[in-house]
C-alpha cells in the first residue's frame, strides 16, 4: 500500500526529504533541478508531490494526498479538516509583529497591520482587542513600515537579520511554529498500518533542526 505525501516547496522540503532519509526512506530519482512531479522512494512505499505550502492541506484535506509535511504557519493561516499528527521541530521560526525600532504600539488606537497572514493577523488582534486595519500584501513586508503603508506588520521571522537590516525589530511575538505531519481523516482510517509506521520512525527521531 503506496502512502501520497504532500511537501511545502522550498526549505522545508529540503529538511523533510533529507529526514526521509534518516528514517529510511530515500528517493533516487529526486534532485533539486529535476523537472518530474512525483517522486517515489526507493521500496515504493511512498511517494511524494512537491506544492506549495497553502496548498498541502488541501490536497490532504481532499484525499489526494494521505499525509503531508507543512509549517504550522500554514496551518493557522489556512485552516482545514486534517489531522495534526506529529511536530516534526523543521523549519522552526517565530510569527511575530515588527516595526521600527523605539516603536510602541498604542492601545485602544486603530493601527494599521501590513502582512502575509492576514487571518492570523485579525486573530490576534482581535483577541487583544485592538482595532485594526490588515493589509494584505504578497512579499517584502519589511517595506510597508518603512513607506509608511502600514504601521506595523505581522510576518515570519527566523533570525531577525532581514528586519535588522532594515530597521525594523520585532515587537511581539505571536507564535512560535514548525513543520508538521498531517494526515487525511480517511487516510488515518483505511491506511493506518501503512501511515503509522512512518508516523513511529519520525517521532523516534526526535529532530531537533
Amino acid at each position: 500500500m503506496q502512502i501520497q505525501l504532500a511537501l511545502a516547496k522550498g526549505r522545508v522540503a529540503k529538511k523533510a526529504i533529507a529526514l526521509l532519509g534518516e528514517v529510511g526512506y530515500t528517493f533516487p530519482d529526486y534532485s533539486d533541478d529535476s523537472r518530474k512531479l512525483i517522486f517515489t522512494d526507493s521500496t515504493g512505499r511512498i511517494a511524494f508531490f512537491l506544492v506549495k505550502s497553502p496548498d498541502v492541506p488541501t490536497y490532504v484535506a481532499k484525499g489526494v494526498a494521505d499525509i503531508g509535511i507543512v509549517g504550522r504557519d500554514v496551518l493557522m493561516e489556512h485552516p482545514a479538516p486534517v489531522y495534526e499528527l506529529l511536530n516534526l521541530n523543521i523549519g522552526r521560526c517565530r510569527i511575530c509583529v515588527a516595526g521600527m525600532e523605539n516603536a510602541q504600539i498604542p492601545q485602544n488606537k486603530k493601527i494599521v497591520v501590513g502582512t502575509k497572514y492576514p487571518t492570523i493577523a485579525k486573530h490576534y488582534y482581535n483577541e487583544k482587542k485592538q482595532p485594526v486595519d490588515i493589509i494584505y500584501l504578497n512579499g517584502s513586508v519589511e517595506l510597508a513600515p518603512i513607506l509608511g503603508l502600514s504601521d506595523y506588520i505581522v510576518d515570519i521571522v527566523e533570525t531577525g537579520s532581514t528586519l535588522k537590516e532594515n530597521g525594523l525589530v520585532v515587537l511581539e511575538e505571536i507564535a512560535q511554529v514548525s513543520s508538521r505531519l498531517i494526515a487525511n481523516k480517511v487516510s488515518l482510517k483505511t491506511k493506518r498500518a501503512a501511515i503509522d509506521p512512518i508516523l513511529e520512525k519520525f517521532d523516534s527521531m526526535r529532530y531537533d533542526g
